[in-house]
């Protein structure tokens, strides 16, 4: 492997480590050979989103010009033309080890671009849209890394883990999202429990949210675990050793859900995080279970809240 790759594999395994924990310790049950891989693919991922949110000093206008001028040279890699960035290398010759869809990285490039002129969403679908290109092509980009007997069946339910691990991000970050100006709890939902965006905002400036708050939160969750139940039956469906990691990952970030639902649904008080304690014993006990082993469905096992 040139100078050059190395060095763009290791620039995305050290944006991994630093900024994707759960999912960086989950990566380390892989085979040796897999990580390098699912590194290029966080950092392309990370990559692009520090573009649109790492750059406040910024216009939008100008993160849309900077972020299209690394998706062009990222295109033109995909064409064989030379790229000089310290990244790129290493997403395009694991695109190319791995045969991945082409169109995946179109979409998610896409919903970026959304994430710098959209604030809201009105409805899931609305949500959703956004989330097929920043998270469901997340589990198909990586469903050929991982490996299946039986990828046909393993498809929708590597997309739906993505929209669970997304989904559950959201609900974790509401107060940073807000800091940038944008809710992805939709509208419609924050209609149905009577809560508002001033409402949130008010509730990140005091600390502390309302019970409305807490009852749309539930409901978040509830959400949530209906895509954690739809991608459960994949995790079998992965190669014997990418089980452990996918089953780390599924029970890290499920454990997020749990945080919240311990903390009485408000995500204003504190950011919900598993203790590090628990990782290492959730990574253990993966590691140990044999091939095969259904994952359970994380959150609290309640009836959501109607309104």
């Amino acid at each position: 492997m040139d100078t050059n790759l190395t060095a763009a594999y290791d620039r995305c395994r050290e944006l991994h480590r630093r900024h994707g924990r759960t999912y960086y310790l989950a990566t380390r049950l892989l085979p040796a050979w897999k990580r390098r891989h699912v590194h290029a693919l966080y950092g392309f991922t990370r990559y692009a989103d520090e573009i649109v949110d790492r750059t406040e000093e910024l216009s939008p206008a100008e993160r849309a010009v900077r972020l299209d001028e690394w998706s062009a040279r990222f295109l033109a890699g995909l064409h064989g033309e030379p790229v000089d960035d310290p990244l790129l290398p290493a997403v395009l010759h694991t695109i190319a080890v791995f045969d991945l869809d082409r169109a995946d990285f179109a979409s998610f490039l896409r919903s970026m671009a959304m994430d710098l002129t959209v604030t809201s969403y009105r409805t899931y679908d609305d949500l959703l849209d956004y989330m097929e290109g920043s998270a469901a092509v997340i589990g198909t980009m990586m469903l050929p890394i991982l490996g299946s007997a039986a990828p046909a069946a393993a498809r929708e339910p590597a997309r739906q883990l993505g929209l669970a691990f997304q989904l559950t991000n959201f609900i974790r970050d509401v107060a940073e999202d807000l800091d940038r100006g944008r809710t992805y709890l939709p509208d419609e939902d924050l209609a149905k429990f009577d809560v508002t965006r001033e409402d949130l905002l008010a509730a990140k400036a005091r600390g502390r949210g309302t019970p409305r708050i807490r009852d749309l939160v539930e409901y978040e969750i509830s959400r949530a675990q209906a895509h954690y139940e739809a991608a459960a039956p994949g995790i079998v469906l992965l190669n014997p050793g990418s089980q452990a990691c996918m089953r780390t990952a599924y029970a890290l970030y499920g454990g997020i859900l749990d945080e919240v639902a311990a903390q009485d649904y408000d995500v204003f008080i504190r950011r919900a995080r598993v203790p590090r304690r628990q990782r290492v014993a959730v990574a253990t006990r993966a590691l140990l279970a044999p091939a095969g082993t259904p994952v359970t469905v994380p959150g609290p096992r309640t009836v959501p809240p109607r309104r």
